[in-house]
């Protein structure tokens, strides 16, 4: 098995733990429709105050965003830093909890799903 094989497994096997269960599925649509909700309220309703819209997907993120943006302050950055970082920690927070709950439910659901414990009828 060449190296570039390995790789491609391996990515193969991250995308299903990320996006082929129905936990991760769930909770990654949950993220969507809050984000379409944040994307509305931010662009097409006028507030006189501010809207706290946008903290609902911080905290759907939590808490990995937050190691993020602590890291980004730590190294020296004012408020999180830059808006590109901020998204980017968004992003890379909800992916990252979407496999965790892949690891997760595979974990309560067994690594035979769909097999007999006999396989031979014993």
């Amino acid at each position: 098995m060449s190296h570039r094989d390995a790789i491609a497994r391996h990515l193969r096997a991250s995308a299903r733990l990320t996006f082929g269960n129905t936990a991760s599925r769930i909770y990654l649509g949950l993220v969507v429709a809050v984000a379409v909700f944040v994307a509305v309220d931010t662009l097409f309703v006028s507030h006189d105050d501010a809207s706290f819209a946008g903290v609902w997907l911080f905290f759907l993120a939590a808490p990995t965003v937050f190691a993020f943006l602590l890291g980004s302050s730590m190294a020296g950055a004012d408020a999180g830093g830059p808006a590109w970082f901020v998204h980017l920690a968004l992003v890379v927070s909800v992916l990252v909890q979407a496999c965790a709950l892949g690891l997760f439910s595979r974990l309560v659901r067994g690594p035979h799903r769909g097999r007999s414990a006999h396989p031979q009828g014993v």
